[in-house]
């Protein structure tokens, strides 16, 4: 398979467990979640590495906490731009990024969905 189109099947599955974990994440179907990861992977791509450098400051000074803050915006922004993928708040926008990072880092490691860099 392959790997991107595993990492992306990994990201679904995270967000998946990610909703069903978390009150404040709803995902309507299984069509909106995978599209939720497709703009979530699109969003990392291409949005995510402009953030990161604007806030770089930020993120030294908090010695990379902010970067979770990141997560969750483009979370938050993915659940606007997808229909049936709703977060009830920022808070929950954040809590949702550290478990969706986590699951995914952890499910990547077992099947070996690495993105490319």
């Amino acid at each position: 398979m392959h790997p991107l189109v595993l990492h992306w099947l990994v990201t679904t599955l995270a967000l998946g467990i990610a909703a069903y974990i978390l009150p404040g994440m709803n995902v309507s179907s299984p069509i909106a979640l995978m599209v939720a990861a497709l703009v979530l992977g699109f969003l990392n791509a291409i949005l995510k590495p402009i953030l990161v450098l604007m806030t770089l400051p930020l993120t030294v000074l908090t010695m990379g906490l902010f970067y979770l803050v990141l997560n969750a915006v483009v979370l938050a922004l993915a659940s606007v731009l997808v229909p049936g993928f709703e977060i009830a708040s920022f808070g929950w926008a954040f809590f949702g990024a550290i478990v969706v990072s986590l699951l995914s880092t952890f499910l990547g490691s077992m099947t070996g969905a690495k993105p490319r860099r």
